[in-house]
């Protein structure tokens, strides 16, 4: 997490502010540093995690009833501590339980196996970590309590195929999906039809276990289904469907053939569909909980107006769709605020990957963008800052969270010998923000609520 740098608090909120109402010790950077910092501390899965456990619970009357931790995905490690920290205060009893993440170091119980799996591409690590999530199901009886703790990455973690598929298969798609340029909604519409945990398929293994789902939503408008694949959720999709979005984002060439006979078999009904609402499975479901990216952007808006920003506009509007124009799109926003104004954004962008392509990630690709156009503004992009950061601390195959730019990146890229428009053409986005100084670096978070775009004009 960025450390946040030393300020002059103003109390309230500015009217009309001029330039000397922002303290004018704090640079553009530092102070969308500062914003992302406080959405970060509002991200934090522990006490979200804690107090939905403390009220899923069973109650003294069943006390000693067992219960079980499956944690999955960029967070697990976080949340299982937390849950597991509940639990010994009010005395439950932990059956056992399972954490996977992209890195797992001491586990919080002697009861539970912590696996790390592979992230962003499911390899050997995920049909390990898979496997061990089957091991653990088959040890769950009926009358026990199971707590699903789920965050982002979950997908890729116990990236498993169904019966009948390779794992490569599975990575093939994965790379497939990167590529294609589709929203979270659809690739994941299509993804979790092929994983062994996606779909639905974990409460249905599950049942007649009461399942207990506590949830770090990395997708604007937190559609359980969407999340981490919809492991516990009914999938409303239909192979038929799957095949009509396979065939509408020109997938088909591109799939090895067994996926493709997968879906035509469950078309024929040769094999089975994934669960749906009506399956016996989601009986036994509690009322789940979810965090996801409304509440970060609310904190990184209160704290803005809390050193006196003013106008601080929360955009309503999900970021989607490509980087690189969501990017120009931000700037030229950002070049509407008036001096002291803030914006910020939540969502997740796309980038549509050729055969070749540089090193980068959808963030970073999105601040490139954006700082190109504030380089083609001239003066008008004065004072204006913008960082554009994954909440997970990781974004796309890199190390950094993202980048913060403002009008003098570009002259910085391009005295470093980086021509920042043919990066932007080709992916190539990650060179030129480090030559620049331009990545936002922060370490893994423990937390992932999607992405934060911030904008400041100083």
């Amino acid at each position: 997490m960025p450390s946040t740098p030393s300020h002059t608090t103003v109390t309230g909120r500015a009217s009309n502010p001029t330039p000397n109402h922002i303290p004018s010790i704090r640079a553009g950077s530092a102070t969308v540093r500062d914003l992302f910092a406080a959405s970060l501390i509002a991200a934090d899965p522990t006490s979200f995690t804690a107090r939905a456990v403390r009220l899923r619970l069973p109650d003294d009357r069943n006390a000693s009833r067992p219960s079980w931790i499956i944690a999955l995905g960029k967070a697990a490690s976080t949340m299982a501590r937390a849950a597991v920290h509940e639990m010994n205060q009010r005395n439950a009893v932990i059956a056992g339980g399972l954490i996977v993440a992209p890195s797992v170091g001491d586990v919080p119980h002697s009861s539970l196996v912590g696996i790390a799996g592979d992230h962003p591409h499911p390899r050997e690590r995920s049909a390990l970590a898979a496997d061990a999530l089957a091991d653990l199901c088959d040890r769950v009886t009926g009358d026990q309590v199971v707590f699903v703790l789920l965050s982002g990455g979950a997908s890729s973690l116990v990236g498993a195929p169904v019966d009948g598929l390779e794992l490569s298969h599975l990575a093939a798609l994965s790379d497939a999906l990167l590529r294609s340029g589709l929203d979270i909604g659809r690739v994941n519409a299509i993804r979790k039809r092929f994983l062994r945990w996606g779909a639905g398929r974990l409460a249905a293994r599950l049942a007649p276990a009461r399942v207990e789902q506590i949830v770090l939503s990395d997708v604007i408008g937190d559609d359980l289904a969407h999340i981490a694949s919809g492991p516990c959720v009914p999938d409303h999709t239909t192979a038929v469907q799957v095949r009509r979005l396979i065939d509408d984002a020109e997938l088909t060439d591109r799939l090895p053939a067994p996926l493709l006979r997968y879906l035509d078999e469950v078309m024929r009904g040769e094999r089975a569909e994934t669960p749906k609402p009506e399956s016996p499975g989601f009986l036994h479901l509690g009322v789940p909980a979810v965090q996801g990216n409304g509440g970060v952007l609310e904190a990184g808006a209160l704290r803005a107006r809390v050193l006196g920003f003013d106008p601080v506009v929360i955009v309503s509007e999900p970021l989607r769709g490509e980087a690189a124009h969501v990017g120009a799109r931000v700037a030229a926003a950002a070049l509407a605020l008036p001096r002291g104004g803030v914006a910020l954004w939540g969502g997740e962008t796309s980038v549509t990957l050729g055969d070749r392509h540089g090193h980068g990630g959808r963030c970073q690709e999105l601040a490139l963008a954006a700082a190109i156009a504030l380089s083609e503004s001239g003066v008008d992009a004065s004072g204006v800052t913008i960082l554009a950061a994954g909440t997970d601390g990781c974004d796309g195959p890199t190390d950094a969270a993202g980048a913060i730019v403002d009008a003098h990146s570009v002259p910085r890229m391009t005295k470093a010998g980086v021509d920042p428009r043919s990066a932007l053409r080709g992916h190539d986005s990650y060179k030129a923000h480090h030559l620049a100084g331009t990545l936002l670096k922060t370490g893994l978070t423990g937390t992932n609520v999607a992405d934060v775009v911030i904008a400041v004009r100083m």
